[in-house]
């Protein structure tokens, strides 16, 4: 399908997460016209829930071979469809973190701290509490009216009061020293609690940016998407020899036809991580050495596109229940009568496992807890050690500040921050199945178990992900560089040695089988520092969470984009994804994307006199 005009006001360059959101509310007002590019398809009417990754509906993309993770490749999902990774993510509705943001302030970004952001956290998403009963199962005392938001994704809970594991969780954080403290929902948060999920409520289906954004206004006489469109590149006059200006976009659609479109006001980059960076280097914008050797004519020379890239990595071990004790594991095997069962209950009732998500309970933790020392008591002078060595060998004012932020949860006042994150899923997880994430469910062994994660939450790790042609349809380079910063194995191994000890602490500890099997093969067991390094290299997969590769940063810092998400050196372009972010949020990254996207909207609107000129 070929566009049904030749001018629109702004061309949004993918319909992803962030790309509908903006799309939905520039075009709040009828005057405005927008066009969406989408390279993947529509799925609001495919009934699959999970188990898309590797799909039509996944980019899946692969790393190049990670040296600290035993020179393994890495598979990297993301969405390929309308709504993008929100179409295809495991739902978790993690809230994003006050210090988080306030630090992408501290690096020269004014209004991006958490007071600039938080209303705009509050206006995508609605949390809907579960009756009073599952309240207080799962422990929301927390929740107050100021955590509801007001906005069209919807947040609510799977738990329910005849599963034990999720109140067994928070009591053992308890017994912990690690009782939770704070509201997530209002930034700050330590220690166990149980996660919501973007899961509508009523419907019990997936609330992501099509259904929730798109679906209601997809009729709109001034929106138009076209799904199926692979663009090649933003179009840039430089014709009077001065600062380009972003004319339009080139794309081909589903029937391999060639389509320029023109943008009167601007082109907004929503492609992602890896597609925006990619974008701008096949447009000319990029590192001049890079361009050239694919022979693109460089437009703007800027060798920070698509490097300071980062990311989450999980991994974990499967625990044997005690006998009696429900879990998911016979889902996984596909066992015909549990398949039947869980069925029915969906269709008739909107019920049971088909109605929830895989992942219930959730925790912050920071380094220095009681819980850590205890599995390493020579932790914080050995953490000091490394510090100071990264102190000698940071080269720029961009690391030493990531390094200052890191340095500052080293200490007491650091605890109001996460360093790291520990999660809890009912059914067994084989990490020995990668490089993708896929393998994760197959190769199901016999038995129930519970499973345990664990991530780090602020890596200092970076990599870059690059363009490897000047074909469009090519895959880009991408290499995350996991672990190649020695601190970050260090503080992940000792969040990962967390989980023997929730193990073996009771009220969990009642549901784990005595001598029980672990689903991982070998001994998987990361009771030491060494074990727990040796483990994360040879399992640990991504987190989904990329960031960072068009990062919203001063231009001799790194940057690609300003304050007000315009990208150097040209006119008429704004990025508005998760590639600005500095440095990567707190846990999953969803949710800081809907507010970044909420907040470019109105961004976009200020900048062109539309802010006071909405409509319904």
């Amino acid at each position: 399908m070929g566009p049904t005009r030749q001018e629109y006001d702004f061309i949004v360059v993918g319909g992803g997460t962030a790309g509908l959101v903006v799309a939905t509310r520039l075009t709040e007002n009828p005057n405005v016209s927008v066009l969406v590019l989408e390279a993947g398809g529509n799925a609001l009417e495919d009934p699959r829930w999970s188990a898309v990754l590797g799909t039509e509906l996944d980019w899946d993309f692969m790393t190049v071979p990670q040296e600290n993770l035993n020179n393994r490749r890495i598979g990297e999902p993301q969405g390929r469809v309308l709504g993008g990774s929100s179409a295809v993510n495991a739902e978790v509705f993690v809230p994003p973190s006050a210090i988080g943001f306030n630090a992408w302030e501290t690096l020269g970004n004014p209004g991006w701290g958490w007071d600039g952001v938080s209303p705009y956290f509050r206006k995508f998403h609605t949390l809907v509490p579960p009756d009073e009963a599952v309240q207080k199962h799962l422990g929301l005392s927390w929740m107050d009216e100021s955590t509801r938001g007001t906005g069209p994704i919807q947040a609510s809970f799977s738990g329910v009061v005849e599963d034990p594991l999720g109140k067994a969780w928070i009591e053992t954080f308890k017994q912990l020293g690690l009782s939770f403290t704070g509201n997530p929902f209002n930034g700050y948060g330590i220690g166990g609690w149980s996660v919501p999920a973007a899961i509508d409520p009523v419907t019990k289906t997936r609330s992501y940016a099509a259904s929730a954004y798109f679906a209601p206004v997809g009729s709109r006489s001034n929106l138009e998407v076209i799904t199926h469109a692979t663009v090649s590149k933003i179009i840039l006059d430089d014709a009077d020899g001065t600062t380009p200006i972003a004319r339009g976009v080139a794309f081909k659609a589903q029937d391999g036809v060639e389509h320029e479109v023109t943008a009167d006001r601007e082109v907004i980059l929503a492609a992602g991580a890896i597609q925006s960076p990619k974008i701008l280097e096949l447009s000319g914008i990029g590192d001049e050495s890079l361009l050239s050797r694919f022979g693109i004519v460089t437009k703007v020379n800027n060798p920070n596109v698509g490097e300071n890239l980062q990311d989450h990595l999980m991994t974990g071990v499967s625990f044997e229940v005690a006998d009696g004790v429900t879990t998911a594991d016979s889902l996984l095997r596909q066992e015909p009568e549990v398949i039947q069962a869980a069925m029915q209950m969906y269709q008739e009732h909107k019920t049971g496992p088909l109605a929830s998500a895989a992942l219930l309970s959730y925790s912050f933790l920071p380094i220095m807890t009681e819980a850590i020392e205890k599995v390493d008591p020579q932790l914080e002078r050995s953490l000091e050690e490394l510090v100071q060595k990264s102190d000698a060998a940071s080269t720029s004012e961009y690391e030493r500040q990531n390094l200052g932020f890191i340095k500052s949860l080293l200490h007491p006042v650091g605890a109001r921050e996460a360093s790291g994150s520990l999660f809890m899923l009912p059914a067994q997880v084989n990490l020995h199945n990668g490089p993708k994430q896929a393998g994760m469910t197959k190769d199901v062994k016999p038995g129930n178990y519970v499973s345990i994660g664990a991530s780090l939450q602020h890596p200092l790790s970076r990599g870059k992900t690059h363009i490897s042609s000047s074909d469009p349809s090519a895959a880009p380079v991408i290499d995350p560089r996991y672990l190649s910063h020695p601190l970050d194995i260090e503080m992940y191994a000792r969040h990962l040695m967390v989980i023997e000890m929730i193990a073996k602490t009771p009220p969990f500890s009642d549901y784990i089988k005595p001598g029980g099997r672990r689903a991982q093969p070998g001994e998987a067991r990361v009771d030491t520092p060494d074990k727990a390094k040796a483990y994360i290299r040879e399992t640990a997969l991504t987190d989904n969470h990329l960031v960072g590769t068009c990062a919203m940063l001063p231009r001799e810092k790194g940057g690609v984009v300003d304050p007000r998400l315009r990208v150097y050196g040209v006119k008429g372009l704004r990025i508005v994804d998760s590639s600005i972010m500095p440095l990567i949020p707190r846990a999953n990254v969803q949710t800081s994307v809907y507010t970044v996207a909420e907040k470019a909207a109105d961004i976009i609107k200020e900048d062109h006199g539309l802010l006071s000129d909405k409509s319904t």
